[in-house]
């Protein structure tokens, strides 16, 4: 298999636990699926490849791996329900989730990859798999890939590494030394991410997430909207909640967003609020882009989902199939607010208090990528966050590897 010069360093590493920290697009699948081959190869190996859910898996790096072991002729039979292959000399290759720990106890497993780690429970690791890792000689190994995603567990592994653990190796590259992204499209993605985001995803930087939710938010956002009754369409980011029942109220800009107005309805539900936005913007078109699960959700006594309401209002409804990640969604929210070439293209009229109030003063829990909604400031940013991730998105994009050659030694 031709690599890169990331994945070659990593595949001609010997230690038994490897951790493989990098920017986006710089080939840890194509490395996974590689690694995976290499230890299958031997007669009657058990091999594991675990991924936040299982709809990853089979989106990310069951097809390819299916393909490429099929070129190879190694495929004795194939399992689609459990998504595992098994191979003609006898080994086991099996995808599977780490959404439940318990499914993933078992024993003797001589080869484990854990992929996007940061969004594993650590857990999986300390107390399913390294107690099953095979004790036979060689015994069982593992390897960590990766983008960082604050400071966590994952942070820790890749430190055993740095600090000289005989047993651990490390690595860390970036999305540029990958070589799979040209350095121009990097350039390009600094336009649409915020600092930290930005190095985060591109420069595989553990970035501390402690502290305000929105912290590219500063009173220089805070800018009164000049009224224009020239303007024909409002932006309406909703987070239908009955206590309250946020909304929050935008216009598009040539560059971006400006919050002209706020809505926060206790005991309230989504007809009323349909019928606030109508009495506030007769004559305007309206475009809302609400909380996905208002798909299934009802509201109403007879039937009828948050959606159709707001659709049967006469408004155009906007909305993702599935919920957005938190974190793709404050990503989205950050870079909007302040990207790395010091724009902003966010900004908020004096009036609205409530944003402001929320955007100040909603955190994380301490020491978590988890924003803390007990205090109560989350439904104005949430509702903010779900216009802005639908019209602003940070995109992640999954690309197949062009190389074409492919074996293992």
């Amino acid at each position: 298999m031709a690599l890169n010069n990331a994945q070659l360093a990593v595949a001609n590493d010997r230690s038994r636990f490897r951790v493989f920290v990098a920017g986006r697009r710089t080939g840890k699948t194509f490395l996974s699926v590689r690694e995976l081959a290499r230890f299958a190869r031997h007669p009657n190996r058990r091999v594991l490849y675990i991924c936040p859910t299982y709809q990853m898996g089979r989106d990310i790096i069951w097809g390819d791996l299916k393909k490429r072991l099929g070129d190879l002729n190694w495929i004795a039979r194939t399992n689609e329900s459990r998504l595992e292959l098994i191979l003609i000399n006898g080994s086991t290759i099996s995808i599977r989730s780490g959404d439940n720990p318990d499914s993933l106890r078992g024993g003797g497993y001589d080869f484990v990859v854990f992929d996007e780690t940061s969004d594993l429970k650590p857990e999986i690791w300390y107390e399913v798999i390294r107690p099953a890792l095979s004790a036979q000689k060689p015994p069982g190994q593992a390897l960590f890939c990766g983008t960082p995603k604050g400071v966590n567990w994952f942070q820790d592994l890749y430190l055993l590494g740095k600090n000289e653990d005989p047993a651990w190796a490390s690595y860390q590259f970036t999305t540029l030394e990958g070589g799979n992204v040209p350095e121009e499209e990097i350039l390009a993605a600094k336009s649409d991410l915020d600092e930290r985001t930005f190095r985060a995803e591109y420069e595989a930087s553990f970035e501390t997430y402690s502290g305000v939710v929105a912290y590219n938010f500063t009173d220089d956002h805070i800018v009164p909207w000049r009224q224009d009754s020239g303007y024909k369409q409002i932006v309406i980011g909703v987070d239908m909640n009955v206590d309250p029942m946020s909304a929050a109220i935008m216009v598009r800009t040539e560059h971006g967003l400006h919050v002209i107005d706020e809505i926060s309805m206790f005991g309230s539900n989504t007809d009323e609020l349909a019928q606030e936005i109508k009495n506030r913007y007769a004559g305007k078109q309206i475009f809302v882009f609400p909380d996905p699960a208002g798909v299934q959700r009802k509201t109403s006594a007879n039937g009828r989902t948050d959606v159709s309401i707001l659709q049967n209002a006469g408004f155009t409804v906007k909305h993702r199939a599935r919920h957005p990640a938190v974190k793709d969604r404050l990503n989205a929210l950050n870079s909007l607010l302040l990207n790395t070439n010091g724009d902003k293209r966010l900004f908020v009229d004096p009036k609205c208090k409530q944003t402001i109030k929320c955007l100040k003063r909603h955190t994380y829990k301490e020491g978590t990528q988890v924003p803390d909604k007990s205090t109560g400031y989350d439904h104005q940013v949430d509702a903010l966050s779900y216009a802005v991730e639908y019209l602003y998105p940070v995109t992640k994009v999954y690309e197949p590897d062009p190389t074409k050659t492919w074996g293992v030694y």
